[in-house]
């Protein structure tokens, strides 16, 4: 059962040349995820995520959020970035530590987020986006805090459509897009409606309702909706789920990988 890296080539303590230097630490790694049925698949890949909520101010003390940890996003550029991708993480305000080997893009707002997914878009090859960013922003924030006086009316204005604008700017044929949807009803009918109406690859829809699965929880459950099939990933640890995803986006890009070499 030991699997044994052996050494390399180089000068040695008695001063001569032979076999007895330690071996490259990019060999140790590659063989060390080679024994742990890691794949290096994604080498060569550009991987950009989007994870966490978006707050969309309403004066210096108070937002519209959401619910969202950015769990969920942040696996799947761990799992990514262990098959060998480079990967883009722009996330929104989290209580986490992201992946130190990625490139991080802090943001908060919903136009922030979309301003750093544009700025990347062009140089990836596979975009997850999981963030959930607000579907509606304050029309006219104020400077001062607001104080109590009774009701309150806010006038909101909607945000700009992250996945809807990339699945009609996509850069190059061979470009994976998938999106995440949370749902509480008629989950599958909602998710095959946004990946017609934004033109992307798969939506992965999690049903938000469900207890123990979804935001803020290490678990996750979720049906990947392709234009061809309907996935079902059952519950699991959010990290094997991101292995999932990204197998799922491989799989995507074979056909337009054979389509775009066949043109």
């Amino acid at each position: 059962g030991v699997h044994v890296i052996e050494p390399g080539l180089g000068y040695l303590a008695c001063g001569m040349v032979g076999a007895g230097r330690l071996a490259d630490p990019e060999k140790i790694v590659a063989e060390t995820l080679a024994v742990l049925g890691v794949s290096q698949d994604l080498a060569g890949e550009t991987v950009l995520i989007t994870a966490g909520p978006t707050y969309e101010p309403i004066d210096p003390v108070r937002f519209l959020g959401n619910s969202s940890s950015g769990k969920m996003g942040y696996a799947i550029a761990e799992a990514a970035i262990r098959r060998g991708a480079k990967v883009v993480l722009v996330t929104g305000p989290t209580a986490l530590t992201p992946p130190s080997a990625a490139e991080v893009v802090q943001v908060e707002t919903a136009e922030q987020m979309r301003n750093a997914v544009m700025e990347h878009f062009a140089e990836a090859s596979i975009v997850i986006k999981t963030a959930a960013v607000a579907d509606y922003t304050v029309k006219q924030r104020s400077d001062q805090k607001i104080k109590r006086k009774g009701e309150m009316t806010l006038e909101l204005t909607p945000t700009a459509d992250i996945l809807a604008e990339l699945g009609a700017r996509r850069v190059k044929p061979s470009q994976i897009i998938i999106g995440f949807a949370a749902e509480t009803e008629h989950g599958i009918a909602h998710a095959r409606e946004k990946l017609r109406n934004k033109k992307v690859d798969a939506i992965v829809m999690n049903d938000v309702s469900q207890a123990g699965i979804g935001f803020g929880s290490e678990r996750n459950a979720a049906t990947v909706v392709t234009t061809h099939e309907e996935i079902d990933i059952p519950e699991m640890p959010k990290f094997a789920m991101a292995q999932r995803v990204l197998e799922i986006a491989l799989k995507l890009r074979t056909p337009q990988k054979s389509e775009v070499a066949s043109r």
